[in-house]
């Protein structure tokens, strides 16, 4: 899986990249049919907080987007690698039939 990390009106860290790679290590079971994972830091402008996004393309060609929004980055974080684990086993149940 490519996985790709960018941020808007924020510059992700080294740490907060090992984090989500750490928090990522739960997918090892989609590594077959997702291909690639792009995921978005949004750094509010207006209020406190950021907004996540993560889309998720699969090898049938199918893309999928989560989004968090959040007060804490990590936690932010921790949230949105749950939701991306569930549209994965989603998805693929959905394909293969399982």
């Amino acid at each position: 899986m490519n996985l790709s990390i960018r941020g808007i009106n924020y510059v992700p860290s080294e740490e907060t990249k090992d984090f989500i790679d750490k928090k990522l290590k739960k997918l090892s079971f989609a590594d077959d049919y997702l291909h690639d994972l792009d995921i978005s830091i949004k750094r509010e402008t207006k209020g406190i907080g950021y907004h996540i996004d993560a889309m998720l393309h699969f090898t049938w060609k199918k893309e999928k987007l989560v989004s968090q929004d959040c007060y804490e980055l990590y936690e932010g974080i921790e949230l949105i690698a749950d939701k991306i684990q569930s549209a994965a086993k989603k998805e693929k149940e959905k394909t293969m039939g399982l």
